[in-house]
């Protein structure tokens, strides 16, 4: 048995999990979701980290990382018991820049992302980023039934700036054993970008499934299965 902490990404909550958190425990394993503080201005990859280890167990965790939660995912074994990470559809920190300076040195975000999401993002006075809710349903939640695309659209909650304009504290990647899932339709996170990134930063061959950018509500049996095979 193996027990999981599951992170969610940019503007989600620890609620995006439940179906897969089910599959996970119906295979005979544990599993934990965290919430993370997205919309708190300041918080960053270290104080997600610090949050995402306090849900490790003291005989170790295998932490799930989803999209943004990969800018903090390689810090988290400063805090707490990994036994490893699996980063699904994530970002990758780049030691000694910030998320902001890859995307104007390298295409991580595929090319629907730049022309029919990023100039409908909303910004508020904070610079906290939000998504409207026809925008996020085509973005995160193509390949799920309507009314789960809406309803999941309908949680999203706002996203503060700092994890992904700060420059990653992270300075090398954890001797924690890795693996990199890449969605087949995604249309947030490149497959291209990741294939290499993923090559040079984590030294592993991806892992790919289908589908959209969240595989957790669109295909979770599936997912559950995939995650539970690559932790052993």
């Amino acid at each position: 048995m193996t027990h999981f902490v599951l992170v969610h990404g940019g503007w989600h909550g620890a609620w995006c999990w439940s179906a897969t958190i089910k599959e996970l425990t119906a295979i005979g394993h544990t599993a934990t979701a965290v919430e993370l503080p997205s919309g708190e201005i300041g918080a960053g990859a270290l104080d997600y980290s610090r949050v995402i280890a306090a849900a490790t167990q003291p005989d170790g965790s295998v932490v799930v990382g989803h999209s943004l939660a990969g800018l903090a995912l390689p810090l988290v074994p400063m805090y707490g018991k990994v036994a490893a990470l699996i980063y699904l559809a994530a970002l990758l920190p780049l030691p000694g820049r910030s998320w902001h300076q890859q995307l104007a040195e390298s295409q991580p975000m595929t090319g629907w992302f730049a022309k029919h999401a990023l100039p409908a993002q909303r910004r508020d006075e904070h610079g906290r980023t939000s998504w409207p809710s026809e925008v996020a349903q085509q973005l995160f939640f193509h390949d799920c039934p309507d009314s789960l695309a809406a309803s999941a659209a309908a949680r999203l909650r706002k996203q503060a700036p700092t994890p992904v304009t700060e420059p990653t504290p992270l300075t090398a990647f954890p001797a924690v054993p890795a693996e990199y899932v890449i969605c087949r339709d995604d249309r947030a996170v490149s497959s291209e970008w990741a294939g290499r990134a993923v090559a040079e930063r984590l030294g592993v061959e991806p892992t790919w499934i289908g589908g959209s950018h969240s595989p957790f509500l669109s295909r979770p049996a599936e997912l559950a299965r995939l995650v539970a095979k690559l932790a052993t």
